[in-house]
């Protein structure tokens, strides 16, 4: 502890000392003048530095850089091609595929439900608060599928709803009755856009 407070003691002493120093035409001048930290690191050693000494094609060759990839960059066009939720981005289910998520709903014991839509997007109508009525609820088919125990009823469901209304959008919702929340929505049915 003392020589904590002697070393803390001893730097005080020399910040406030008065520090020779020399001027360009060789008088030296006194003045309260703080000298720099020598602990610094050199600043060759900086990224900055290194690409302008030999070190730099080192340093180039160690770093990544993204730069070559923008140009594969694409961006997905938004005309005529809307983009909805989960598993939207996807090329369009086959039969089977859609039997894999909808088992998997029924694995985790969620409750499948249907709902449609012709528009299938969400929009504020009737006002800017939340409620009932802001176009995040479609219509509901039928009623919520409780006791539904194999995929095949679901996707019966969706084709029975899929004749019915041809030009809308049907998604397929998983209820925890548990905790009652929607633990997965997405897409099965998308009308042919002209």
């Amino acid at each position: 502890m003392a020589s904590a407070i002697m070393s803390s003691a001893a730097a005080m002493a020399a910040v406030a000392a008065p520090l020779k120093t020399s001027n360009g035409n060789g008088s030296s001048s006194s003045g309260n003048v703080v000298s720099a930290f020598t602990g610094l690191k050199s600043t060759a050693q900086f990224p900055s530095s290194m690409k302008t000494n030999n070190a730099g094609a080192e340093w180039e060759r160690k770093t990544t850089s993204n730069g070559g990839r923008v140009r594969c960059m694409q961006v997905w066009p938004p005309y005529n091609n809307p983009k909805f939720e989960t598993l939207s981005y996807l090329p369009r289910l086959t039969q089977e595929q859609l039997l894999k998520e909808v088992e998997y709903l029924l694995k985790n014991k969620w409750v499948p439900c249907l709902e449609f839509d012709e528009d299938g997007i969400i929009k504020r109508k009737y006002g800017s608060t939340p409620g009932y009525y802001d176009g995040r609820y479609w219509v509901m088919w039928k009623l919520p599928m409780f006791g539904c125990t194999e995929a095949s009823q679901v996707l019966n469901e969706v084709n029975e709803c899929a004749k019915a209304y041809p030009k809308a959008f049907i998604r397929v919702i998983g209820f925890d009755n548990v905790r009652q929340v929607q633990c997965i929505s997405f897409i099965v049915h998308k009308p042919e856009y002209n």
